[in-house]
C-alpha cells in the first residue's frame, strides 16, 4: 500500500527570518526550536479506522515543505490526532527522506482515551499507559526517539510518583529527551514538578485572540470584569510561572479558527477585532495570519504558536510573524477589540 510517492525532497528550513526573534526558553535545550511550531492535528485523513492513502501522504508532505519554507524546525504531534494516522503519514515521509528526522524536532502528546470495551472517553496518565502510548508513537513515527513528549490532558486519577517513574524509564531508555505538558495550569504544574527529577520544559495550551482567558488572568483576576470570563480564573499565575520556571509557552489555536482573519466575521462580535487584523496587515503589509500570531510573540513570556492549519499557502502566510513586532499601543487594541469591552 506504501508504495514512494512523487513527493520532491524535502528544503532546509529557512532559519534565517527567525534569528532576529528573542531567543524561546526551550532553544536553551534545543537550540535547533524554531519560534513558530507546526501542528499535525490535520494530517492523515479521517478521525476513524480507515486506512491513510497516497493521497493524505502528499498532503502532508505539502503541508510540512510549507512548514519548513518559512523556518518551523518544531513538529507538534499527539497519538491521538485522526487515530493515530498523523503519525504514521508523517512516519512516511521520514522514511521516504531519512534525513528530515536530524533537521526538525519532534514531540507528541499522550494521555487521552477513546471510549473502549474498559470505559468512557477518559484521561490516562499511569505509568503504564504513557510509556505504552510513547513506544506505539515511536513506531508509528518509524523513529527511535522523541525530542519532547508532553501529557495531553490533567488526570484526574494521577499520580506523580507513578508519572515520574514513567518519565525516568523513557528518558533512561533513550526514547524520549525532555518532558512537558498540555492544558495544566501554574498549580498543576508545581504539584506534578516536586516529583520529577528533570524540568518540565513545555506547557501548550489555548491562546490567542480568539481564547484570551491566559492572558485575562493577570488583568481582571482583582476585577469585576472577571466574572465575564470566569473561567480566565483557573490560568491565574499561569504564565507568570512559565516565565519564572523557564517553561515554553506553546498556544494552540493560536490563528483562531479563522475568526479573524476571514473577509467577514461569522460572529459579529468579532467583527471589530477582524477589521482591526486586516488594517494592521494592510499597514504592515503582511498577511492577518501573521498578525493574529505576532500578538501573541509580542508577549514576554516569549509565546510558540502552534499552526494548526494544513493548507500550504496559510502556512506560508504564517511566516510574517517573523517579520513583524507590534507596538505596546497596537497589542493593546488588538487585545480590547477582541476582549469586546475596555479595560478596567
Amino acid at each position: 500500500m506504501h508504495q514512494a510517492a512523487p513527493c520532491g525532497s524535502f528544503a532546509q528550513p529557512d532559519l534565517r527570518i527567525s534569528m532576529a526573534q528573542p531567543s524561546l526558553p526551550l532553544q536553551q535545550l534545543l537550540p535547533a526550536t524554531s519560534p513558530l511550531a507546526f501542528g499535525c492535528m490535520g494530517l492523515g485523513g479521517s478521525w476513524d479506522d480507515a486506512p491513510y492513502t497516497e493521497d493524505h501522504v502528499a498532503h502532508a508532505h505539502a503541508a510540512v515543505e510549507a512548514a519548513l519554507d518559512i523556518g518551523v524546525t518544531l513538529f507538534d504531534h499527539a497519538d491521538i490526532y485522526t487515530r493515530g494516522k498523523a503519525e504514521s503519514v508523517f512516519g512516511e515521509l521520514m522514511r521516504r527522506q531519512p534525513s528530515l528526522r536530524d533537521r526538525i524536532v519532534l514531540q507528541s502528546k499522550c494521555g487521552i482515551r477513546f471510549a473502549d470495551d474498559e470505559g468512557p472517553k477518559r484521561f490516562d496518565l499511569s505509568r503504564e499507559y504513557i510509556v505504552a502510548a510513547a513506544e506505539a508513537s515511536l513506531r508509528r513515527l518509524g523513529t527511535e526517539r522523541l525530542d519532547i513528549l508532553l501529557l495531553h490532558r490533567p488526570d484526574p486519577l494521577w499520580e506523580p510518583e507513578e508519572i515520574a517513574l514513567a518519565f525516568r524509564q523513557l528518558r533512561e531508555q533513550g526514547k524520549v529527551l525532555h518532558f512537558g505538558v498540555s492544558n495544566m495550569n501554574a498549580a498543576q504544574m508545581a504539584w506534578l514538578g516536586r516529583s520529577l527529577d528533570q524540568p518540565l520544559v513545555v506547557n501548550q495550551f489555548e491562546m490567542g485572540l480568539g481564547h484570551l482567558e491566559p492572558i485575562e488572568a493577570g488583568t481582571t483576576f482583582n476585577d469585576g470584569q472577571a466574572a465575564a470570563r470566569p473561567g480566565s480564573l483557573a490560568w491565574s499565575g499561569t504564565l507568570e510561572h512559565c516565565q519564572q520556571q523557564g517553561i515554553q509557552v506553546q498556544a494552540w489555536a493560536s490563528l483562531a479558527r479563522g475568526r479573524f482573519s476571514g473577509d467577514t466575521a461569522k460572529d459579529p462580535a468579532d467583527e471589530p477585532a477582524r477589521r482591526l487584523v486586516q488594517e494592521l496587515a494592510q499597514r504592515h503589509g503582511v498577511s492577518t495570519e501573521g498578525v493574529l500570531l505576532a500578538w501573541l510573540m509580542r508577549h514576554p513570556a516569549r509565546i510558540q504558536p502552534v499552526i494548526g492549519s494544513s493548507q500550504p499557502a496559510r502556512i506560508r502566510a504564517c511566516g510574517d510573524a517573523l517579520k513583524l513586532t507590534l507596538t505596546r499601543g497596537e497589542w493593546y487594541a488588538l487585545y480590547e477589540a477582541a476582549r469586546g469591552r475596555a479595560l478596567p
